[in-house]
């Protein structure tokens, strides 16, 4: 995959794996040969919110 065509996929997958803190070198050689950072910005951010509110979720059905 070349730094004109990166997919939705590879960004998903690149900040999932750089969440779960588990990245192939080959991965990581290729989220470094994009062109631009927004889709790894954008994607993080979101998977963070995601995140939050599925700790938020869990924590109130707990308690509940």
């Amino acid at each position: 995959m070349t730094a004109s065509n990166t997919s939705i996929w590879q960004v998903i997958k690149a900040v999932l794996g750089a969440f779960a803190g588990v990245q192939s070198e080959k991965q990581r050689q290729l989220d470094f040969q994009t062109k631009s950072i927004v889709p790894y910005i954008i994607a993080g951010i979101i998977a963070a919110l995601l995140f939050v509110a599925a700790l938020l979720l869990t924590v109130s059905l707990v308690l509940a």
